[in-house]
């Protein structure tokens, strides 16, 4: 090859890089695989070292630099690379546009332009005739240092500006005038353009992986881990750490702002033409209650994004505006860093609570003085065991900094002793569980106290599960698992607590993220009013099944109908005081209860027993504070309200049913409420007394008892006409 030849060659060769580059950097589109580009550059290296008189400095080779440095050297930067104001709040940005407004004495136009805030590291970048001259980080803001050599190993920094086609410069709105002073900047001119610097979660995960196995130390964060790459001495480390870069202002030399590009969202657009990655999720907005918007819809995304962030930039859209407002001690007035709550914060110890494992074990949790962390309110936190408690030499009423990142558990980092008054309390272990008030034990060196209770944990555990079971309250999704994690977080004692668990607690716990927390709420919420059988059955009474609780739940229903008549009756608003149940069943004998169908002397001992227990009365007045509504109907709904006589009128009411089976249209709890809605009856075996037996796919033996004793045998499309 000769020289005019590999001059050609090298010319093409880069611009086909720095293309792929561009596309794939900038716009997000793999135009060639990277195996293949790969390819290109080693082509381009090896034609470098033969020709290196050939070699320039926006060459894709030079990404990478030689020698190490001894140290950086200053770099005074044209302009100040200010910082911003920081709002927390609504109102704290309501008052900022009111300050604007005092400030110019007249309305503001309000168009706003809405950012990310990205959490990396400031870096301001020179280009002179659309060559990369130098690269620096902000500093004080008005001397950084210079980190060009580092710079060049971020592959989303283009070492050349890209020339925008005359159709995109079209596009941007510019005049003739105005697209040739750009086009003159761009490959005569002095731009400068400024972004943050960042390293992604996913880099910072592997990176971290890495130096596990190596034996060195982690990287904090993805912040320190982007600062600390820029900042290395040795370009070959960060080229290994894999930056990206945004851009998020540009200089023009020689023109102010406003002039020749007016808008910041044009800026953007002019900056992602020149070769560089700009946010796709910044928008223009109206006005602040858009602004808000699309801060709430941020923080809602936050952990799916690719970086980190810590809040979103509002900028004044209109550039010529940034004059006229100008700056104010250290930040100006035409932005504002409108920040999420911090994943670190302050608040205090209100109360201890010991809750007991699986094992056994206590587990202290701290009840907090509620406060917003990393976007979520929270109201209690882990303690670990009574050790961490020690450690930290916490005590009740202390002031202490806890930590919340993403959904990881909040934790108590450590305690502000310098803030205390003298009122605050030790903390001591228990002497008896919380639960069933057996004594505590500490076995020899062991950390955790324990109940003596073996059973302890597996009953409270059994009661509730039971109760969310799908033929009693039916919350569905609440399986042992996350049952197991309330009472290990502390959320719940019994299954009373259930309704009373709120978003912060939920949030407390691992793995609930806001979508999650959200969805167990409102399906608690649909399940606050319970049919009477359902709610029986569900507290668990020794010796009272499904059968035994519709019993329970039938002869109240008599009992009401001498005191209301039948339209109140069937109402299904009809709602029925816990109280007024349990001094219902408190007057009833044992006599009364044996003269039920199948009730007999061990079942009617049960069932006083219940209704008379110190804690089961506890559990039930919890019930009814906690907004639980029990109904007499178990379908309330529309459909049934708007036909009260359907019952006496149904072929159904006062029969008795049977099923053996399986049915494919309807589940078998489905089919037992249909039966029900009509004033029906379920039992589960076949008596003289039985009247109908649906049968599905590969009856039992009931089909043969129902043929003997003449019983009316139904299919499940037979079933289905009758209750039509």
């Amino acid at each position: 090859m000769t020289f005019s030849e590999a001059q050609n060659r090298i010319k093409k060769l880069r611009s086909e890089i720095d293309y792929h580059r561009y596309n794939y950097a900038v716009l997000d589109e793999e135009t060639i695989s990277p195996a293949a580009l790969d390819s290109l550059k080693m082509e381009l290296f090896r034609l470098e070292n033969e020709y290196p008189e050939l070699i320039t400095p926006d060459s894709p080779t030079q990404r990478v630099a030689g020698k190490p440095l001894d140290k950086f050297k200053k770099v005074v930067h044209s302009a100040p690379m200010i910082s911003l104001f920081d709002a927390f709040s609504e109102n704290d940005m309501r008052d900022w546009e009111e300050r604007n407004v005092n400030y110019l004495k007249r309305t503001i136009r309000e168009e706003y332009y809405c950012e990310l805030k990205l959490d990396g590291l400031a870096i301001k970048l020179r280009y002179v005739n659309g060559l990369l001259v130098e690269g620096a980080t902000r500093g004080d803001g008005k001397v950084g240092e210079n980190v060009t050599g580092n710079i060049k190993t971020i592959n989303s920094i283009p070492l050349r500006l890209r020339v925008p086609t005359a159709s995109e410069l079209n596009a941007l709105g510019l005049n003739s005038t105005e697209k040739n002073e750009l086009s003159k900047l761009i490959e005569k001119g002095t731009i400068e353009v400024r972004g943050e610097s960042v390293m992604s979660k996913k880099v910072f995960a592997a990176l971290n992986k890495k130096y596990l196995s190596l034996g060195k130390a982690e990287l904090a964060n993805t912040r320190n881990g982007a600062a600390g790459s820029i900042r290395q001495l040795d370009s070959k480390i960060t080229a290994e750490r894999k930056l990206d870069f945004y851009a998020y202002d540009l200089l023009l030399d020689g023109y102010e702002r406003g002039e020749i590009i007016r808008t910041r969202e044009g800026a953007d657009k002019l900056a992602n033409l020149l070769g560089f990655k700009t946010l796709k999720q910044n928008r223009v907005v109206k006005n602040l209650g858009e602004v808000f918007k699309f801060y709430a819809e941020v923080e809602k995304k936050r952990a799916a994004l690719p970086f980190e962030i810590d809040g979103t930039v509002v900028k004044i859209n209109d550039l010529k505006m940034w004059l006229t407002l100008g700056i104010v001690g250290k930040a100006p007035r035409y932005e504002m860093a409108y920040k999420f709550s911090a994943e670190q914060a302050t608040t205090k110890i209100l109360d201890i609570i010991w809750q007991v494992g699986r094992t056994g074990a206590l587990t202290p949790t701290a009840v907090l003085e509620p406060v917003k962390v990393g976007g979520a309110k929270i109201s209690r936190s882990t303690l670990h065991n009574f050790d961490e408690i020690n450690r930290l030499d916490l005590r009740i009423g202390d002031t202490v900094i806890i930590e919340r990142s993403g959904d990881v558990i909040p934790k108590v980092i450590s305690v502000l002793k310098n803030l205390r008054n003298g009122h605050e309390k030790k903390i001591a272990a228990p002497d008896f569980c919380p639960i069933c008030n057996s004594s505590v034990i500490r076995t020899g060196d062991e950390v955790a106290y324990r109940c003596s209770n073996k059973k302890c944990f597996a009953v409270m555990m059994r009661e509730i599960i039971h109760f969310v079971s799908k033929n009693a309250a039916d919350l569905e999704g609440l399986g042992p698992k996350v049952i197991e994690q309330f009472l290990n977080g502390g959320l719940i004692k019994d299954a009373a607590d259930l309704y009373d668990i709120k978003k912060e607690e939920l949030l407390s716990l691992e793995r609930f993220a806001e979508k999650k927390a959200d969805n167990v709420l409102k399906m608690i919420a649909s399940r606050r009013i319970l049919s009477l059988n359902r709610f029986i059955y569900g507290l668990g009474i020794r010796h009272v099944g499904e059968e035994s609780a519709e019993l329970l739940a039938d002869n109240y229903k008599k009992y009401l109908s001498l005191k209301l008549d039948s339209e109140k009756i069937l109402n299904p608003k009809l709602k029925i005081k816990i109280s007024d149940l349990i001094k219902y069943f408190q007057s009833l004998s044992r006599e009364d209860l044996e003269n039920l169908a199948d009730v007999g002397p061990i079942v009617s001992k049960s069932i006083g027993s219940f209704w008379s227990d110190t804690h089961s009365l506890k559990l039930l007045d919890k019930f009814e504070n906690s907004g639980l509504a029990l109904t007499l109907n178990p379908n309330n709904s529309s459909e049934a309200s708007s036909n009260l006589n359907s019952i006496k009128n149904s072929e159904l009411n006062n029969k008795i049913f049977v099923l053996t089976g399986s049915l494919d249209g309807l589940t078998r709890s489905e089919a037992k409420d249909k039966i029900k809605q009509y004033g029906g009856k379920v039992k589960e075996n076949i008596t003289k007394d039985t009247n109908y037996l649906i049968v599905g796919a590969e009856p039992g033996s009931k089909y043969e008892q129902a043929k003997k004793l003449g019983i009316k045998i139904l299919n499940e499309e037979e079933f289905l006409k009758l209750i039509k």
